[in-house]
Order: C-alpha cells, then sequence, then structure tokens
C-alpha cells in the first residue's frame, strides 16, 4: 500500500487508527470538538488526541437533543456519531470555547453520552485583548492539572517540549504540502491535500510526520494533476467531505488553497520557544489564523485571506459555510468586500448533510465560465 492509499484509508476509516492505537499502547484518547484546544500537553501525557468529526450522512438521533431547526449539520452529525456509539472508545472528551452550537454538543455529549472525563477550556473572544495572554496562561494552567489529576502524573517540561517538537514539525511538513500548491501545476489534487490535512487529526503525529515526509520524497515522481482550469480558494466552515472537494474540481476548477480549520488553518503558526511553556502555546493561540468567532472586534482575516489570495494566485474563492452557521455567515461580507477589492470573485455554497448536486453543478460550471471569460 504506498503512502497516499495510507492517507486514504486513514480518512475514509476515521475510528480504526484510535482504536488500534488504544489496543496497542493500552493508552487513552480523547476526542475534542474544536481546533483551538492545545494538543500539546495532553501528547505529552501520552494521550492520543482525536478530532471528532461528522460522516456527512443524514441522521435523526441528533435531534433529541438539539433543535433541528437551529443547529448546523456538523453539530448534529458529530451529535450523532456520538449517540451511535462511534466513539465508544473515546477515554476523554475536550472542548476550546468557540461557537455555540458545538459547546452546545460538548454538554449534551457528556450529560447524556458515557465518557470518563471532559474539560472546557475556556479561551476569550476577544484574542485582541491586552490581557488575553496572562488570562490564556491560566486557563492552560488549570487545563494542565487537570490532565494530570486525571492521569494521577505530572507533565515534565522534558516530555511538553519534546511534544512542541514534534507538533511543529507536523506543521512544517504540511505548510510544505501546502506551498507546493503554489506551482503552476500543483502535484496533487484537492482531494489528496484534505486527506493529508484530515488524516493529521485522526492519528499520532509522529506517525502523520512519518507519512509526510514520504509524501514529500515521492514529489519529484509524481506528475501534475493535469487541471489547467481557474485557480480556486475554498473557504467556510469546517469540511471533510472530500465527496464535494472532488466535485468541485471534477467540473474544471484547480483547488491550490483552503482557509479550513480542517484545512491548511489547523496547520499554521508555530509553538515559538519561550521560557514558560504554557505562554507559548498562549502566543500561538493568540497570533494563529482566527476562525471568524475570534477575530473581534478588529479583523485579521481579510488581510491574511488577501495575502493567500496573491500567493497562490487564486483567481475565484468558493465560499462554503454551513447552513446555520452564524461565524462563517457573519464573515461572509467581509471577505466578499475584501475580495471584491482585489477584483477576485467569489461564489456562495451553503453545505448540509446532503449536497444539491443538480443546483451546485450549475452554479460551479457558471462561475467556473464567468473566471475563463475574465
Amino acid at each position: 500500500m504506498d503512502v497516499m492509499e495510507q492517507l486514504h484509508k486513514i480518512v475514509t476509516s476515521p475510528h480504526e487508527f484510535a482504536q488500534d492505537w488504544k489496543t496497542k499502547t493500552r493508552g487513552k484518547v480523547v476526542g475534542y470538538l474544536c481546533t483551538n484546544l492545545p494538543e500539546e500537553p495532553l501528547y505529552a501525557a501520552g494521550v492520543l488526541p482525536v478530532r471528532i468529526l461528522g460522516t456527512n450522512e443524514p441522521e435523526t438521533e441528533a435531534a433529541i437533543h438539539l433543535f433541528s431547526g437551529s443547529f448546523c449539520c456538523f453539530a448534529r452529525d458529530i451529535m450523532a456519531q456520538g449517540m451511535r456509539g462511534k466513539y465508544n472508545y473515546l477515554d476523554g472528551l475536550m472542548h476550546a470555547v468557540c461557537c455555540m452550537h458545538t459547546r452546545i454538543v460538548f454538554d449534551s455529549w457528556r450529560r447524556n453520552l458515557p465518557i470518563y472525563f471532559n474539560y472546557l477550556l475556556n479561551l476569550p473572544t476577544y484574542m485582541q485583548n491586552p490581557h488575553a495572554k496572562k488570562y490564556i496562561i491560566g486557563e492552560l494552567e488549570d487545563y494542565q492539572h487537570s490532565i494530570e489529576g486525571w492521569l494521577e502524573k505530572s507533565i515534565s517540561l522534558q516530555e511538553l517540549d519534546k511534544a512542541i517538537e514534534i507538533y511543529n514539525k507536523n506543521r512544517r511538513l504540511m505548510m510544505k504540502v501546502y506551498d507546493l500548491m503554489k506551482a503552476d501545476k500543483p502535484p496533487f489534487t484537492a482531494s489528496e491535500i484534505a486527506e493529508m490535512s484530515i488524516s493529521g487529526l485522526l492519528i499520532d503525529k509522529e506517525t502523520h510526520n512519518q507519512l509526510l515526509e514520504k509524501v514529500l520524497a515521492e514529489v519529484p515522481k509524481r506528475k501534475s494533476i493535469g487541471n489547467n482550469g481557474p485557480r480556486l480558494m475554498l473557504l467556510g466552515s469546517e469540511n471533510t467531505n472530500l465527496e464535494f472537494i472532488k466535485f468541485i474540481e471534477s467540473l474544471g476548477g484547480t483547488v491550490v488553497i483552503d482557509d479550513y480549520c480542517t484545512g491548511r488553518r489547523y496547520y499554521d503558526t508555530e509553538v515559538i520557544p519561550e521560557e514558560n511553556r504554557l505562554g507559548a502555546l498562549a502566543t500561538r493561540i493568540i497570533n494563529r489564523t482566527p476562525c471568524p468567532l475570534k477575530d473581534i472586534p478588529l479583523r485579521r482575516r481579510p488581510a491574511f485571506i488577501a495575502k493567500l489570495v496573491d500567493e497562490y494566485r487564486v483567481q475565484g474563492v468558493i465560499f462554503t459555510p454551513n447552513v446555520k452557521c452564524d461565524p462563517h455567515g457573519l464573515d461572509s461580507p467581509i471577505l466578499e468586500k475584501t475580495l471584491k477589492e482585489k477584483n477576485i470573485p467569489m461564489l456562495r455554497l451553503e453545505k448540509d448533510l446532503g449536497i444539491p448536486v443538480g443546483q451546485f453543478r450549475t452554479r460551479i460550471e457558471a462561475f467556473l465560465e464567468i473566471l475563463t471569460r475574465d
């Protein structure tokens, strides 16, 4: 099995690695709902952090706990996966305060589904506040102490340093992969990039690093993807729907970059060493590319998106928020204004658990025709 097949298997069998890892190591596995949660203290303690993801398939179970008319498809989907027992192997559940939908999923999960340990990390919405770092350090101290109390072991500075080093290496490797997409003829498809990215949310980082090193070593042997369509950027809510991503490219566009929390945004910004290790983690939380909910009152995202447009020579943007995703919905007009100033058209496609292929096909084809004509 070559490395791309391995990555594909991990993403299409998202629970298999963690279950096998738990059996082999007798270690503990913690699920988390938001990538604002720093994983390094968990990893340093010998715990495997796994991002809880949906299946993008229809569900009915979540309505018992979440009113379907008010919650986004991601919230309903992950709640349904928990109710179906897909995550019964978890020893713990963690969340870093972000949107209200996932916060309520966290509360519903720990009240109604079996879980041995749970922790809510409070992070400020106003990340630009001059007191934010001091506050976050205090929260991270509680976070680390809670992990240590649960496991009945201390996390040493050496263990934390090693975890930070492994995670930073993982970020560097994935950013090398993304940098390759700047080429005139990128070596990967968008779905391949997505599999590389999403697999890193599901397995331990040392294993992921080994797989990424193999991917990068094989790049000189790869042919370009052979698609000369308009260069596209994908923006919006989390997106693990590989079929949807493949569908976009199948119509003739070339997706060269994304800003998903399940994609590039998860990997950007390394932890810069500080004497206070938790202070270094706090600095990364503040400085990393923010999600829309952590980007107030001053907006940094427009300048960041504009920079990506230039670096990847983006010709059009497809914005894919989940239906009822308020943070990304509020982000839309700000980004649209930024892109308009750069003369970059944007197509908005709201996602749900079912993709209206016919409608989306017509809209994407019309969008690509406009880009080609211009």
